[in-house]
């Protein structure tokens, strides 16, 4: 009898024994093409030689060490190569454990901004629907995802919500692209002006929407319009790439893409790479400054944040995603696998819509192609198909609730940044055989 605390208990899960590349293979032998890279997370793949010596060699150095006693040269290393990488003004990077714990972070250094500039009325945050920013109580709070939020919502920050970029669904059939986007982001001044200007402090976003909607990138101009927004209001624009971030889209941070930079980052799942647990938070030159000139603290912190092991693999990952070219590998094999996807489902009769940027892509499902109307919430087709694509040896990470937390299901794929392009091929005749054997 297990004595482990699992997702669901009612699951019956095998257990993993070893990773090859883009496999993962239980104790029976059975080999997965890991297509969701777990949660995104796993961007090289298993069994990274370059990862793990790097890993083993600061184990030989110093396993850990507690960072109000000490900084440690993989931390000093890995901020380095991400300032001298990341867009716009940002200057600092605080590490944590993970994404939730990135997103808390960023949340407080914004609340203390606030303070630390003589702004104490800023304190409520704007977000999306169909967002999803974190486990944490304040990143719950902040995200979107309806049947995750209720349970605890007795619990957690009050936050407002405008609409999602979330084209396939949401522009009408009079709007070209710019002018749906517009018109979503001036959503964001509309709430502003609703709360009152000086309370607001924060929105928080995703470039591409993952968990939730699945792979959902912006319409063009829609971040700049936001940019603006949060520039005329004195409003800081937070940025969760923790899954759509280091390399997943195609460039190290997702936002490059928009043409814009945020006050505060998030990053963490490709930055480990599943090979240590770790995440980080960036913040601007100016939000640093606010507190080294003011009260010198940040007031947060945990246990293992700066974690010397977890800098050393996360600088190893970071500089493989550049050393090795692994973003142009992105984007080529991002648009091959698009492609694929296209010829095999783009006339399903059960698939609405291919999206995404990468190797970041969704697929979302629908019982009607003309009106987009979608399975049955009881249906559970997302269930049946993630389990129907591990049965074919194929892992990747459906979900239901997407249109509006309890309606609609998609597909997510995050698959390696190493992936080759025969085992495309592999990704879309399993993942094919899956959505047939349920539908």
């Amino acid at each position: 009898m297990s004595h482990v605390f699992p997702r669901h208990t009612k699951s019956d899960l095998p257990t993993i024994a070893s990773g090859d590349g883009c496999y993962l293979i239980d104790r029976s032998g059975k080999r997965y093409f890991d297509g969701s890279g777990g949660a995104a997370v796993s961007c090289l793949g298993h069994g990274d030689k370059a990862v793990t010596e790097a890993i083993k060699r600061q184990l030989d150095e110093v396993a850990y060490a507690h960072t109000s006693f000490f900084t440690s040269e993989p931390a000093e290393q890995l901020a380095d190569f991400l300032i001298q990488h990341a867009p716009g003004n940002l200057d600092r990077v605080y590490f944590v454990s993970g994404g939730s714990e990135a997103v808390e972070a960023a949340l407080k250094l914004a609340r203390q901004y606030c303070l630390e500039i003589g702004q104490s009325s800023r304190h409520r945050v704007i977000a999306r629907r169909q967002s999803y920013h974190g486990n944490t109580l304040g990143a719950l709070a902040t995200g979107g995802n309806l049947w995750r939020r209720e349970p605890f919502s007795p619990l957690m920050i009050d936050t407002t919500h405008i609409s999602p970029c979330y084209e396939y669904r949401g522009r009408a059939e009079n709007e070209n692209a710019s002018d749906y986007g517009l018109r979503v982001a001036n959503e964001l001044e509309t709430e502003i002006l609703r709360l009152g200007p000086e309370s607001v402090m924060a929105f928080v976003a995703e470039p591409v929407v993952g968990a939730t909607l699945g792979a959902v990138p912006p319409v063009e101009g829609y971040f700049k319009r936001i940019r603006e927004i949060c520039d005329e209001y004195g409003i800081l624009l937070i940025l969760d790439e923790v899954m759509c971030g280091m390399g997943r889209t195609g460039s190290l941070f997702a936002c490059e893409q928009d043409g814009i930079a945020p006050d505060i980052l998030t990053i963490a799942k490709g930055l480990g790479a599943g090979y240590q647990p770790i995440g980080a938070t960036l913040c601007s030159a100016e939000i640093y400054a606010a507190i080294e000139n003011g009260s010198g603290f940040f007031q947060h912190g945990h246990t293992y944040i700066g974690h010397p092991t977890a800098c050393a693999a996360g600088l190893a990952v970071a500089t493989a995603i550049v050393d090795r070219d692994l973003l142009s590998a992105v984007r080529g094999r991002g648009e091959q696998l698009k492609a694929a996807l296209g010829s095999q489902f783009g006339q399903h009769p059960h698939i609405g819509d291919i999206r995404g940027r990468g190797l970041f892509l969704g697929l979302e499902l629908v019982e009607d192609r003309e009106s987009q109307q979608p399975f049955a919430a009881e249906r559970q087709i997302n269930k049946h198909i993630k389990k129907a694509a591990f049965e074919a040896g194929l892992i990747c990470y459906p979900m239901g609730g997407t249109i509006d937390g309890k309606n609609g299901d998609h597909i997510l794929l995050a698959p390696p940044f190493i992936m080759s392009e025969s085992q495309i091929d592999e990704v879309v005749v399993k993942l094919d055989s899956a959505i047939s054997s349920v539908l």
